[in-house]
């Protein structure tokens, strides 16, 4: 059984910034085929900060706690500071993941870069404000 540090801990009992944006700015969807978790970012922006991030994730705690630490990490930033969030980062917050676990951080990065691009591409097209 993977031992895991309190701030894991407390991220997958308490959760931060669960749930769906509506009309969101950007969605960002990432999945591991192998352990089966799935996360979901969603991202509002005004003038180029987020200002508000949420996620849905179906996975183990580690994959929630890397999604609660993340959405904080991110939230108030800019886009460019935001898409520094490393995996790395995610679980240097978390104070460390098991090595069997740390998949799971890169999860966390992704969906939330993946967010990021999919706002700046509707932006582009003309979707974005």
């Amino acid at each position: 059984m993977p031992v895991y540090s309190q701030k894991v801990m407390d991220h997958f009992m308490n959760p931060r910034n669960v749930g769906e944006i509506e009309n969101a700015d950007g969605v960002g969807e990432v999945g591991n085929p192998v352990c089966g978790d799935m996360m979901t970012f969603y991202i509002k922006v005004k003038n180029n900060h987020l200002e508000d991030v949420k996620f849905k994730t179906f996975g183990c705690g580690a994959a929630i706690a890397v999604s609660s630490i993340a959405s904080e990490m991110a939230m108030g930033k800019t886009l460019e500071e935001a898409m520094k969030i490393t995996p790395q980062l995610v679980a240097n917050e978390l104070e460390g993941l098991p090595k069997q676990k740390l998949h799971c951080s890169n999860l966390g990065a992704q969906a939330l870069n993946k967010a990021i691009e999919n706002y700046l591409k509707k932006k582009r097209r003309g979707g974005g404000k």
